[in-house]
C-alpha cells in the first residue's frame, strides 16, 4: 500500500489511545478505530507507521496487527478464542518429553520442569508430564482453571497470548510470556528444546530454518505486545 500521509501521533480520548495519521484515527480492517489501552503500545503502533519508504508494509507492522486482531476479531470471538487457547492443556508442548536422547530429556525435565513449576506456584494450575506418546489426562479442576485464567486477559491481552501459544504449542509458555516469567526470546527457545538435537542427527534444513526465524519474529511480536500492556499510562 502507498503511503498516504505525513505525520503520525496518538490521541488520548476516554481512557484509550488512538493513532492518528495526519490528525485523523486510524481504521482497523473491518473500520474499527485503532485505539489501545495505554500510551506505551499506542508510541509502539505509531512507530511502525513512521516509516521513510514509499510504500507501507504491513509484514513489518507486527504490533499493528496484533491490536487489529484484538479489535476486529477476539473482541467479536472471546468464546472461542479462550477455548483454543485454553485447549493447548489438554495437550501441552511441556507436559511431553522424550525418552531418548537422554541429554535432551534432562534439559526438557529441567527447563519445561521449571516452567510447570511456576505454573502451579502461580497459577495452582498443576498439569502433570509424561514420557508417553500416549495422550496425557489432564485432571479437569486443572483444565477448568486454565480457562478460568485464559478467560480473565482482556481483548489485548487475549491476542498476545494466542499468538504465542499457538506459535509455542503450550499455553504453559504463554502465560508464563503474558506475566512476565520468561521474555520472547527465552519462550521461542523452550518451544525448540528438540531442534538443536534434530540439527545434530539430520543436518540442518533451509525450510527448518525459516520456520524457526518465523516463529521466533511471531513470538518476539507477541511477546513485546504483551509487555507494552503491562506498562502503566
Amino acid at each position: 500500500m502507498k503511503k498516504f500521509y505525513r505525520e503520525v501521533g496518538v490521541r488520548e480520548d476516554e481512557g484509550s489511545f488512538s493513532v492518528c495519521l495526519d490528525g485523523r484515527p486510524v481504521k482497523t480492517p473491518a473500520k474499527n478505530s485503532l485505539a489501545v489501552p495505554n500510551n506505551a503500545l499506542a508510541d509502539a503502533i505509531a512507530e511502525e507507521w513512521r516509516t521513510d519508504a514509499d510504500e507501507i508494509d504491513p509484514a513489518a507492522m507486527p504490533l499493528t496487527r496484533l491490536a487489529n486482531s484484538a479489535i476486529d476479531r477476539v473482541s467479536t470471538h472471546r468464546g472461542a478464542v479462550i477455548d483454543d487457547i485454553a485447549g493447548f492443556a489438554a495437550t501441552d508442548l511441556v507436559c511431553y518429553r522424550s525418552s531418548e536422547p537422554p541429554e535432551l530429556r534432562d534439559r526438557q525435565d529441567e527447563d519445561w520442569g521449571e516452567i510447570l513449576a511456576w505454573l502451579k506456584r502461580s497459577r495452582e494450575i498443576d498439569l502433570k508430564s509424561t514420557e508417553s506418546v500416549l495422550p496425557l489426562d489432564q485432571d479437569r479442576k486443572d483444565l477448568e482453571t486454565v480457562r478460568h485464567v485464559v478467560a480473565s486477559f482482556d481483548d489485548f491481552s487475549l491476542a498476545g497470548l494466542h499468538m504465542v501459544t499457538s506459535a509455542c504449542g503450550s499455553v504453559a509458555l504463554g502465560l508464563a510470556t503474558a506475566d512476565g516469567e520468561i521474555n520472547g526470546d527465552r519462550a521461542w527457545e523452550l518451544s525448540l528444546l528438540e531442534e538443536p538435537y534434530q540439527i545434530n542427527e539430520w543436518g540442518e534444513d533451509p525450510e527448518a530454518t525459516k520456520r524457526r526465524a518465523n516463529l521466533r519474529a511471531d513470538i518476539g511480536a507477541a511477546a513485546r505486545f504483551l509487555s507494552l500492556l503491562r506498562e502503566q499510562g
